[in-house]
Order: structure tokens, then sequence, then C-alpha cells
């Protein structure tokens, strides 16, 4: 699939024979195409940018559509020539044989939500470098603020107040802070938008289960919600490797090896959790004041387990402390763990 184009390959299961045609990017055209084909139909194609439009028009059609992991998909190892066509035909000849690892297509709620979240996250980004730009460039003519922690409201004022004799330079500084301020203003707007959401719609009972651990706010909370969806489908041993936070291994024989992890799957949740499990390295004897106001959200049993979840992590941060496990490798240990209480969280009966 492509954003002009669609190559589709029909392959007869009876017969083995191959029918190839080039149709337009409809859904529509996909769908006519499919009812002039012997039946019953499936069909596969990769997921990628074109999205799931076409997965759910064809699902609501009646038509078993498998949308395919680009990274799963096996490949012989010899075959050097890459066509469209030569494509659609392998897709067609897995999905005979079963052997497609299929991505679960999100719901249009849920995919709407998840793109709220990663337009937060782009907007993070985004300000990252805008703040960036604005402190190098202060720092090349030597303007240092030393009024305490910096981008607070007295940072704030205290940027306002600086001035260049030189038009270009001043122009430029105003033009790196105008960005900035507009950059806060558009990441305050979503996260409104999202706390509303949270805290108000279909995901709220996992919201606030999952904000009785430390280091889950109502931000983070959401955006595990959203770009995991049904928690169901996992177990507490799985949710790790779905989110690339296991260790690569190359075993043979009596030798095994690990390496780094393996960072496949969902990457802004993998981040969430890494984040979050910087938190757990503090000592922890009691909710906070922040916190016991998130476990008022709560049901009884999930704040019980939350404040299990807490004790059992920040142990686990001080035996890989006691092990002089480096502090980048023993949170990544711990955001894996974390994940695991997440699940056991968010699959908690209310």
């Amino acid at each position: 699939m492509h954003a002009r184009s669609i190559v589709a390959c029909g392959l007869d299961a009876v017969t083995g024979h191959v029918t190839r045609q080039r149709l337009a990017p409809a859904p529509a055209a996909v769908l006519d195409w499919l009812r002039r084909l012997p039946g019953p139909v499936a069909v596969a194609y990769e997921a990628g940018p074109t999205g799931f439009g076409l997965a759910r028009h064809l699902c609501a059609a009646g038509v078993r559509c498998v949308v395919a992991a680009p990274s799963k998909l096996q490949r012989p190892a010899g075959d050097r020539v890459k066509t469209d066509a030569r494509d659609a035909l392998h897709l067609a000849r897995l999905l005979r044989m079963d052997q497609i690892v299929e991505v679960r297509v999100p719901g249009v709620v849920q995919e709407a939500a998840r793109d709220l979240v990663r337009a937060r996250e782009d907007v993070r980004g985004d300000l990252m470098r805008c703040r960036h730009r604005v402190s190098k460039l202060l720092l090349r003519h030597g303007v240092v603020y030393s009024g305490g922690q910096a981008w607070t409201g007295a940072h704030q004022v205290w940027l306002r107040q600086q001035h260049f004799d030189q038009p270009g330079l001043q122009l430029a500084f105003e033009a790196e802070l105008e960005a900035m301020l507009l950059t806060v203003d558009r990441r305050d707007r979503l996260d409104k938008a999202i706390t509303d959401m949270a805290l108000g719609g279909a995901y709220a009972p996992v919201v606030h289960r999952l904000g009785c651990l430390r280091g889950v706010s109502t931000l983070t909370a959401f955006g595990l919600a959203v770009e995991i969806g049904d928690w169901h489908r996992f177990t507490g041993a799985t949710i790790g490797a779905y989110l690339g936070l296991v260790p690569t291994e190359s075993s043979s024989g009596a030798q095994r090896q690990q390496g780094s992890i393996t960072k496949t799957g969902n990457t802004h949740a993998r981040r969430l959790l890494v984040e979050a499990a910087w938190h757990h390295r503090r000592t922890y004897r009691s909710p906070s004041a922040i916190m016991r106001s998130r476990w008022q959200l709560a049901t009884p049993a999930a704040r019980a387990r939350g404040h299990a979840g807490n004790h059992r992590l920040h142990q686990r941060w001080q035996a890989l402390q006691q092990r002089q496990k480096k502090p980048v490798i023993a949170n990544v240990a711990v955001a894996r763990e974390l994940a695991g209480w997440c699940w056991s969280l968010a699959v908690l009966d209310d």
C-alpha cells in the first residue's frame, strides 16, 4: 500500500492461480476488486503510514483483514529482489499458511486519543529544542541565568528583560523566545485536553489505578493506557517484551549471551516507563500528599496493590545498587518490572 497506489495479489488457495491488479488507494476500489474474486476472501497488508482505514472498512464489510507487522514478516535470506508485486505475493503466501504476526487494529476512539498523546509528545520535543536554542544563544554572548532553577516564572521574567544593542541579535533572540512561549502554550492546551479526557472518559478507571504507582501521573497513565490499549493481551511476564525492555539474546548450545534491551514495540510507552522508574530510586516509606490525592480516586484493592508495588520497586533499585549496576542499566531493569506492576493494576477488577 502506498499513498497513491495499491498493488494487489490474489492467490487461489485451491488452484494456486495468481491474480495481480494495481488499484486506486481507496477502500471502495479494493472492496470492489475483492468481490470479483472467488470467496471466501482474506486480506493482508503491512502496517504503515496509510493507517488502519482499509482494515476497518473491510472488516465492516465482512471481509477478514489482517494487518501484518513488517518487522515480523519471514523473508528468505537469499531474496535480493524487492518489488511491490513480489511483496504482495509474499504476503498472500504467508496469509495462506497463517504465518503472519498481526498488529492489533485500534478503535477509532483509541486512535484519536493516541494521536492526542503523540501530539503532546511532539510538543515536548519541540519545547526542549526551543529552550535549547534560547539558552545557547544567550550563552554564546556571555549571558547566563543565576537566579535559581531555569524555565520557571522568575526565569521567564528575566528572559523578557534581556536586551541587545545589535538589531539583528535582538530580533533573533525575540524570535526564539516567542517560539518557546508559543510552544509552552501549545503544551498547556494539550495537557488540559489530555487531563479532561483521562479523568472523564472511558480510560478513567485504568488511569486512576495506574496512578497508585510512583512516577505515574495522569499524563503518564493516560499515555500508557492509549498506547497499550487492551492490557488483557499480555501477562506480567510478556508485557516487558512487547515494550522492548527485555535483553537481546544470542544463544547456541551451552553458550548464552545477552546484550542490551531489544527496543522493539511501542517507543512512547517505553520512554514513559523508563522516566517513571527513576522516581522509585528515592526511599519510599509512606505516600506523599500528591499520591494520597491520586489514591482517593482509586479502589482500596488498587491502593494496596500500588503500595506493594512502590515498596517492591524501591527494593529492586536497592538490590541493583548493591550489585554496583550502572544507574541507567538499573533503571531499565526497574522499568521492566514497573511494566509488570502497571499490567497487574490495569487488569485489576474494580
